[in-house]
């Protein structure tokens, strides 16, 4: 809905500028006219110099020099005005292209967070999921256990009472999830994937220091890390092209 209303003050903003921008390409080419003309009147003026220079007394050719440089001064003016027009509609253009990059900027981000808070909620479920799929496997294993063990226990035994009793076990056993677990898991198609496996993103990750690198993350398993490297650190495929440089 904002983005909505957005687009329509925006488009009402430029509303007027294909008029503007109509009427200073009309000026200027009213002033590129102007100018041919006076150029053209220059040329007349140095030609009839020329041709009556030797018969023209001392004051006759000075009141001839200066029409040809007022005619000179006027096209200068006029080749002036024309520039200032053509830097105003540059920055009449330029004032709503900053904008809309900045915008565009904006959003960008805004949708980037949502992602990321959206990717981190998926990953947190399907880690929940798969913690309860575990739990529920191991409650099914100890049901059907020897026939001498007794069944009616207390529920605070199970082992799903017991860690919840204890908070960083629960803890350690949600965030200790194997990759081959996650990579089991259902993945959203618009969920971006990282790292050389080309998989979402789970467990802990390392950023490669190469700015242009295409992949830029990597999980701790696929690239042999068990934990963070000391100093700046390149993903193989930037440590070959930098070796081959």
């Amino acid at each position: 809905m904002a983005t909505a209303i957005y687009l329509e003050h925006y488009l009402d903003s430029i509303e007027n500028l294909p008029c503007e921008l109509q009427r200073n390409f009309t000026l200027m080419r009213e002033l590129d006219h102007r100018t041919e003309e006076k150029k053209g009147e220059i040329d007349q003026l140095a030609k009839e110099y020329i041709a009556n220079v030797r018969t023209l007394a001392s004051e006759q050719r000075v009141e001839h020099l200066q029409k040809i440089q007022a005619a000179y001064s006027k096209c200068k003016e006029y080749s002036d005005d024309k520039v200032q027009l053509a830097m105003q509609t540059y920055e009449m253009v330029d004032k709503h292209i900053r904008r809309l990059d900045a915008d565009l900027a904006r959003f960008e981000n805004e949708l980037k967070e949502k992602l990321e808070v959206s990717g981190y909620e998926n990953l947190e479920r399907r880690t929940l999921k798969n913690v309860s799929f575990s739990e529920g496997n191991r409650n099914l294993k100890e049901k059907k256990g020897p026939k001498g063990r007794s069944r009616k226990g207390s529920d605070d035994d199970s082992p799903k009472k017991k860690k919840l009793k204890n908070g960083p076990e629960f803890s350690e056993s949600l965030l200790a999830v194997h990759p081959s677990d996650v990579l089991d898991m259902p993945v959203d198609p618009n969920e971006p994937t990282y790292c050389l496996c080309h998989q979402v993103s789970y467990g802990e990750m390392i950023g490669c220091d190469n700015q242009d690198c295409p992949i830029e993350w990597f999980h701790f398993a696929c690239v042999d890390l068990t934990t963070k490297p000391k100093g700046k650190w390149f993903c193989p495929r930037c440590t070959q092209d930098r070796k081959k440089k």
